[in-house]
């Protein structure tokens, strides 16, 4: 009876000693694998099913901007504890991103109101500050486009398994995210290693979607690239006739994100006219067509940038911006409009 009464005070203390050694060296372990990663995974599901798609159907840019920015440390720290969340942070990248690029813009228009005006410390503080909000936004667009790696494969290789719109989606918005980023990197005149064969790896990459069913965006894309790189263009094609047709698959689809690619091809090879063009069909379409419900975010966020692009042509010849209401109007057009006009007499 002695024996088995200090067996069992020796056994109580073994107990005692590994219900106290469990939080100190499985506590962590346990967490992850019983509480943090269920979540991850719920939260995961949740985005995909219902978050993207409820935030696709919205118009508010900037609360889809502010989400990307506050809840991507929240979502992409799953990754530690289960799956890596590669197809959240695509869109979460390309998102935060374009944050960055709203303020790059808005700088830029500071600094041709500063050369306008005569005010080289001002001009040259706006440009420094455009070229470090550009660099902000390519590194955020291009962890979304490795995001994109990381799940698929690089573009440019063989297609692959893009099973469901969710997936060929992602794949639109990553290859978009490479762009962005590559641009945003040569604008910012600074190197963060954005390897400059994204451009062409995501030429070939757009070969993997059916182009009537994603609204002419793939061969946007594909001869947006031909028609900004030297020498990219293949043999028998024209970057301007594939840009019109996709423009107006875009149109009837009424998600006109290739107008972007259209506008950016044409304002980087000077032809300013054609941008006027592009975005006075843009604005007609808009107001006389309402956008997919499915994604009305996008079709916004392309009129988002082109009156981005109207700002600064509007900021070079005026000093200011697009007027309210005056988006698809240019100063030079004869007096016609209903545009709103502001009398300088009314602001002193």
């Amino acid at each position: 009876m002695k024996n088995f009464g200090v067996i069992k005070s020796l056994l109580k203390n073994s107990l005692l000693l590994a219900a106290v050694s469990i939080p100190l060296v499985g506590c962590q372990t346990f967490k992850d694998k019983v509480v943090y990663a269920p979540a991850g995974d719920v939260m995961q599901n949740l985005a995909k099913e219902h978050t993207v798609p409820y935030m696709l159907g919205t118009e508010d840019l900037a609360v889809s901007c502010a989400m990307s920015e506050a809840m991507s440390p929240l979502l992409m720290a799953f990754g530690r504890v289960t799956s890596n969340p590669d197809q959240l942070g695509v869109m979460m990248g390309l998102s935060a991103g374009a944050c960055e690029e709203q303020r790059a813009w808005d700088n830029e228009l500071r600094y041709l109101r500063a050369m306008r005006d005569l005010r080289p410390d001002e001009a040259e503080d706006a440009l420094i500050t455009q070229k470090r909000h550009l660099i902000n936004a390519s590194k955020r667009q291009f962890a979304a486009y490795n995001h994109l790696v990381n799940y698929y494969g690089e573009p440019g290789g063989e297609c692959p398994d893009l099973d469901d719109e969710f997936d060929q989606f992602i794949w639109i918005a990553g290859m978009l995210a490479g762009l962005q980023a590559l641009n945003n990197e040569i604008q910012s005149t600074s190197s963060i290693g954005v390897p400059k064969n994204i451009a062409s790896k995501v030429e070939r990459g757009t070969s993997c979607l059916n182009d009537d069913q994603w609204w002419g965006v793939p061969m946007a894309m594909k001869a947006a690239v031909w028609a900004m790189l030297p020498g990219a263009l293949p043999q028998g094609e024209n970057a301007w006739e594939r840009l019109e047709t996709a423009q107006a698959k875009g149109e009837e689809a009424r998600v006109r994100l290739p107008n972007v690619m259209y506008a950016m091809a044409a304002f980087t090879n000077g032809k300013d006219d054609l941008v006027k063009d592009i975005i006075r069909r843009h604005a007609d379409q808009v107001k006389k067509h309402p956008a997919d419900p499915e994604y009305i975010l996008i079709d916004t966020t392309a009129t988002l940038q082109l009156q981005a692009l109207s700002d600064r042509l509007w900021t070079e010849n005026t000093g200011h911006r697009t007027p309210l209401g005056g988006l698809g109007t240019f100063w030079d057009d004869k007096k016609d409009s209903n545009v709103e006009v502001m009398e300088l007499d009314d602001l002193l």
